[in-house]
């Protein structure tokens, strides 16, 4: 298959600098995974009039459910990679574990977006810190840890309670201690893998917010309203859009994200998690570019939602602004417990329902979510927000 609508503009394999026109209607845009947001990103797709060639290692994942075609291996297996290529037009993901190596390769075959490079950022949180801090960008104090000698030294440095985490393939809580005390030091670090770790400064934080911003091919960006994210057993339960919190530092978090944006020559989407300490700076803690699930109020609350706006900027299309219509409560449902209540859910009027389709609940499993609108600038407080949601809030 020729890459469509696109030409070589380098001398260089892979050099997409020479694309002259958007994908047009039709083209297939290839997503690496099959998970929940690689199904959204394909369902916005099909509005837009593309269809979505998915890579996944399970027939049966909930972007296979939804997709135009199916290529189904290995992440890793060069093979596989050349054969989802000839599939596609253009390449993204829906998930950071993917190898950057892997993705080196359909660069050279596929304009990738995002680009492997602001994966490798991403992947690593030794990398992802250096970044953000290399372009004045504040962060928790931290320091890289390779050997327990050095965790003690960072711990002496940083002080407890501090964090220790691996550098890669943590997320939802999982690959990190909290350190209390120094005796639990050698316990920890032989605890965790894959090595190196990385000792963040524990933050005493106020909230924890995130923006989700979209980038397109010629560097216009767009970023939704900042919202207020509570997690529940280091998953993600809340998100209130737009966070309650003072309009001024809001409008800082919005001009941070596109600021990461910008300096990551960003295409397609980016949520840049951050924290407000008990000072009130904002202090960035992670990047992750793809849609993420503190952005799902976007697809009830906005005219055009962040799976929209990536898949958008995937296709070299113009981007709308990252708008809403409404304020929004999205909560997430997880696990066995979750999924007793959805015959509830489809019968509460106002609760806006969205299932992925994976057949089996089990503990700690993003199952789907569900949504509640309210109007704009009437976002009610958490006495409002319990009612809103018919009990779920407690679940």
């Amino acid at each position: 298959m020729a890459p469509g609508p696109y030409r070589r503009g380098g001398a260089q394999p892979g050099d997409w600098s020479g694309r002259v026109s958007p994908l047009p209607p039709n083209a297939t845009i290839g997503i690496i995974g099959g998970g929940q947001l690689g199904r959204m990103s394909a369902m916005a797709a099909a509005r837009l009039g593309f269809r979505c060639h998915v890579l996944t290692d399970a027939l049966d994942s909930p972007a296979a459910q939804v997709a135009y075609g199916v290529t189904l291996g290995d992440f890793e297996d060069p093979a596989t990679l050349r054969r989802f290529a000839e599939a596609v037009d253009v390449v993204t993901f829906e998930f950071e574990n993917v190898s950057a190596a892997g993705l080196d390769l359909l660069a050279s075959l596929r304009p990738v977006r995002p680009a492997p490079a602001i994966l490798r950022i991403s992947q690593d949180r030794v990398a992802e810190k250096s970044f953000l801090n290399r372009h004045g960008i504040r962060t928790a104090p931290w320091r890289a840890v390779d050997s327990e000698a050095e965790l003690e030294a960072a711990v002496a440095e940083l002080g407890l309670p501090a964090v220790l985490k691996t550098t890669r393939l943590g997320y939802d809580g999982k690959g990190q201690v909290l350190l209390t005390a120094a005796a639990e030091t050698g316990a920890a670090f032989g605890r965790l893998t894959p090595k190196p770790l990385i000792l963040e400064g524990f933050i005493d934080f106020a909230a924890e917010i995130s923006v989700v911003v979209a980038r397109g091919v010629g560097g216009e960006a767009s970023a939704f309203d900042a919202v207020l994210n509570r997690h529940r057993d280091h998953i993600l339960d809340l998100t209130l859009a737009p966070a309650p919190i003072d309009p001024d530092l809001a409008e800082t978090a919005r001009a941070i994200a596109l600021e990461v944006a910008k300096h990551l020559d960003l295409v397609g989407v980016l949520a840049v998690e951050m924290f407000i300490d008990a000072e009130g700076r904002i202090l960035v803690n992670e990047l992750a570019p793809r849609p993420h699930n503190s952005g799902h109020w976007t697809l009830d609350a906005c005219p055009a939602s962040q799976f929209e706006l990536h898949m958008r900027a995937v296709a070299g299309l113009t981007l709308p602004p990252a708008s809403r219509h409404s304020d929004a409560v999205m909560k997430n449902l997880v696990g066995p417990a979750a999924m007793a209540q959805w015959p509830a859910i489809l019968a509460t009027p106002g609760l806006i329902p969205h299932l992925y389709g994976k057949t089996e609940a089990r503990p700690g499993r993003k199952m789907g979510h569900v949504t509640r609108l309210f109007g704009k600038g009437a976002l009610p407080g958490d006495m409002g927000i319990a009612a809103a949601l018919a009990g779920l809030a407690e679940m």
